[in-house]
């Protein structure tokens, strides 16, 4: 009998897999909107297609007694037709069980993942790969058999936290790209380089964290809506910062404006993934990403300034990427994961603790977002897929940004019936001038039944 391969789990995984719960099941999706309805036997066609080319997708997570582990499985995935609520959970302890799922409905494909598999880049290559291969198989005369698309460029199965971040190293063969950092600092030279990144900083202030009523089946709340790039991204560029940095300072006024008892100063956190494969060169299909939290204290005697908000997480965020500042954090982790001592306690202990780091940092955070940036299908596909979006389930109010072509899509999710910040945050847009579009789930027994 042939041995199974395994892999140990990245730095990220194992928090993943401490912090998650039947609500916050760390479950992520991805969807395509096609022009047509979805062909089922093409669909999974597709899906053995691109499954056989990405070794991470075939594994199973298994518990060992100090740490988790991925095991090779030969399961083959099968498609399915959407009957539950979105981002339900994945991983079950008791069962051997891929760790994503492809679902399908009407014209719409759907992709979830868990996050303990791989981040949002990694899905993402997946889920390209997939829509294209579809397309391929719907429409071969869209495809030129003289120019034959190029495999995606991966190292599937890589660990580069491990690569970046492990301190004992005999040798360093990688050189991380400055690029990035040179654009990010390059209006930021009054910046004093020996300043702590913001999570290191003394104690902050008292953090609001936003309080609702609780979905009753715990599905997420999710608002879709859909605006021009081109209106969002002037913007932007009115306040000189990035999209992403924008937004975000409309997110944390929609939440201050919505408290109701204001005292006299209020902070409001928002979480951001940032890609590390940006600055450290990595086709790894693993995790690969670092967080960071922006903060601003709102006063009560003075109105919000979206113009001062982008200025001071602006700062914040150069201060978090520079190189010193990721290193220093990430190496403490990766150091915690291979310390001596933390390596023979068992793995019930560590998720103990790994827990109540969790809900340690989750007090610290009011609010969450992401933004892959641009998504872009091979020219030949395009025209039969008019948009990609992804959104994931939260312990707390989210939003997930992304473009295609020229539409961005700002996904809301909440754990919560309320969508009081979601409403100031669209209303912002469009007092601002820019047309939008909204689609609501349902998730109340009154709402089902209107």
């Amino acid at each position: 009998m042939e041995k199974k391969r395994w892999i140990r789990l990245d730095n990220a995984s194992n928090i993943f897999l401490a912090a998650r719960n039947e609500v916050d099941t760390k479950v992520f999706r991805f969807s395509a909107h096609l022009t047509e309805a979805v062909d089922p036997a093409s669909l999974q066609k597709a899906l053995v297609k691109t499954y056989e080319a990405y070794p991470l997708f075939q594994n199973v997570l298994r518990r060992g007694v100090f740490w988790y582990y991925l095991e090779q499985t030969d399961q083959i995935p099968y498609i399915q037709t959407e009957t539950s609520p979105p981002c339900r959970a994945i991983y079950h302890y008791d069962r051997k069980e891929l760790l994503f799922r492809v679902i399908y409905s009407q014209n719409r494909i759907h992709i979830e993942v868990f996050h303990a598999l791989t981040d949002g880049t990694g899905a993402m290559w997946f889920f390209e790969d997939l829509i294209t291969e579809y397309t391929r198989l719907r429409h071969p005369e869209a495809f030129d058999r003289e120019a034959k698309t190029s495999p995606r460029e991966k190292q599937d199965l890589e660990d580069s936290f491990n690569r970046y971040f492990k301190k004992k190293k005999k040798r360093r063969d990688w050189i991380p790209s400055r690029k990035p950092f040179e654009e990010a600092y390059e209006q930021a030279d009054d910046i004093d380089k020996n300043l702590q990144p913001y999570e290191e900083q003394p104690k902050q202030k008292r953090v609001h964290r936003v309080k609702g009523t609780k979905t009753p089946d715990q599905r997420p709340r999710i608002i879709e809506m859909t605006a021009p790039v081109k209106e969002v991204l002037k913007l932007a560029k009115s306040q000189q910062v990035s999209l992403t940095l924008y937004l975000t300072a409309i997110f944390m006024i929609a939440v201050y404006e919505g408290i109701e008892d204001k005292q006299e100063e209020e902070t409001v956190t928002v979480s951001i993934p940032v890609n590390l494969r940006q600055f450290y060169p990595s086709f790894s299909a693993r995790n690969f990403f670092s967080t960071t939290l922006m903060a601003y204290t709102f006063k009560k005697d003075q109105p919000a300034d979206i113009q001062d908000i982008c200025q001071v997480i602006d700062q914040q965020l150069k201060k978090e990427l520079q190189p010193e500042a990721i290193e220093r954090r990430l190496k403490r982790f990766i150091g915690f994961e291979f310390h001596p001592a933390v390596r023979v306690v068992f793995r019930p202990v560590k998720d103990l603790v790994l827990k109540m780091v969790s809900l340690h940092t989750n007090r610290k955070i009011t609010v969450a977002m992401s933004n892959l940036g641009r998504l872009a299908l091979p020219e030949q596909v395009e025209p039969y897929v008019t948009n990609i979006n992804f959104y994931t389930a939260v312990v707390r109010p989210q939003f997930c940004v992304n473009s295609y072509r020229d539409t961005l899509n700002i996904l809301f999710t909440s754990p919560f019936v309320e969508m009081d910040i979601q409403r100031r945050f669209i209303r912002h847009l469009t007092q601002a001038g820019v047309p939008v579009q909204v689609d609501v789930n349902k998730v109340t027994k009154e709402e089902f039944e209107q």
